[in-house]
């Protein structure tokens, strides 16, 4: 008797009967009775949406949109916020030549103010002259995109259990045409996503301009923010939009030294779309980032709210600690995962 396909091979199975490629037409002819017997994920505890951003997933070597969906299905979530990299790939984009996984950390260092060796600040310059070179070929490739391979991104997705709620790409930046701004933005609504999230540009002018798009998209926009951010960080954006929102990071304000962040959350929380977690330490112990439940960030405190409070915007873990040796990121993402069962248990 056949052993039953594995995950990874049914993922390939269905990645090509979704693109069309095993099957002459549109029909997903065989993949709902494949899928169907596959084990779902679950990460609605109690309540609360437990979502993951792929960017968790960044230190694993293949970086597809097939790849991801096993790194998330093996994490045990069932929602995501999706950086632009897998699904792009999948619609056909230009490849990335910039080995991200060693240029992050660099930085990850430079952002952090720490010192730079002469051979990193080389490394980092010539990784960010490639960039701007790919960023260039890949906007050009964004305004003729075809992009019904988002649409077979998102049934790939959801009929493995797994919604993407917030899409992620490179954008929406000050210097993108309003062009590359509405296709990220049509690309986030075939991919099933209410909301596409970036980090907050600090300039009203595009905040606003974005927050005008988004309407006309019927989209929502939502700004991250790292230690910048304060309880009044957002409401410039805010007022400018209904389609401007928050993407919170609960680590972030806590080591910004901000006062307690469930007072944020009950006066934020219908503009708050979704909202990473990670365990940071504060300024007076370091502003670390742990493993969970070894750092000052109230998780547990938040989660409970959420669950008491009703709210519906996913709490999203970012894997931003050093993972340990032997471990991998997936491993820690379900640790993580699991720290939030025991919390709303």
């Amino acid at each position: 008797m056949k052993n039953s396909p594995t995950r990874r091979q049914f993922l390939g199975t269905a990645a090509a009967l979704v693109s069309g490629v095993a099957v002459g037409s549109n029909k997903l002819f065989g993949a709902p009775a494949i899928i169907r017997s596959l084990d779902k994920p679950n990460s609605l505890i109690d309540g609360v949406q437990i979502g993951v951003i792929t960017y968790s997933f960044r230190d694993m070597p293949d970086q597809s949109a097939e790849a991801t969906l096993q790194y998330v299905l093996d994490s045990g979530i069932n929602a995501i916020e999706l950086m632009g990299g897998p699904a792009e790939s999948f619609a056909g984009a230009p490849k990335n030549t910039v080995d991200m996984r060693s240029v992050f950390p660099l930085m990850r260092k430079r952002s952090a103010k720490q010192e730079l060796t002469d051979d990193e600040k080389k490394q980092l310059d010539e990784a960010e002259a490639q960039m701007k070179a790919y960023r260039a070929e890949l906007t050009k490739w964004r305004l003729s995109a075809p992009m019904d391979k988002f649409e077979q991104v998102r049934k790939l997705y959801n009929q493995a259990g797994v919604k993407i709620y917030a899409f992620k790409p490179d954008a929406f930046g000050m210097q993108s045409s309003d062009g590359e701004i509405n296709y990220g933005m049509k690309a986030a609504k075939l991919l099933g996503a209410n909301q596409v999230t970036l980090e907050h540009p600090s300039n009203d002018a595009h905040t606003l301009r974005l927050g005008k798009l988004a309407e006309k998209n019927g989209i929502r926009v939502a700004y991250h923010g790292h230690e910048q951010q304060t309880p009044t960080f957002w409401d410039t954006a805010l007022a400018q939009s209904p389609a401007n929102a928050i993407n919170f990071d609960l680590g972030h304000y806590v080591a910004a030294g901000n006062p307690d962040p469930l007072i944020f959350l009950k006066e934020k929380h219908n503009r708050i779309a979704s909202m990473h977690m990670k365990d940071r330490q504060t300024a007076e112990h370091g502003k670390g980032n742990l493993p969970w439940g070894q750092g000052d960030t109230p998780i547990k405190q938040v989660l409970k709210l959420m669950h008491e409070q009703k709210y519906t915007f996913p709490a999203v873990v970012e894997l931003e600690y050093k993972v340990p040796e032997g471990s991998t990121s997936v491993a820690e993402v379900r640790k993580c995962v699991n720290f939030c069962r025991n919390a709303l248990s």
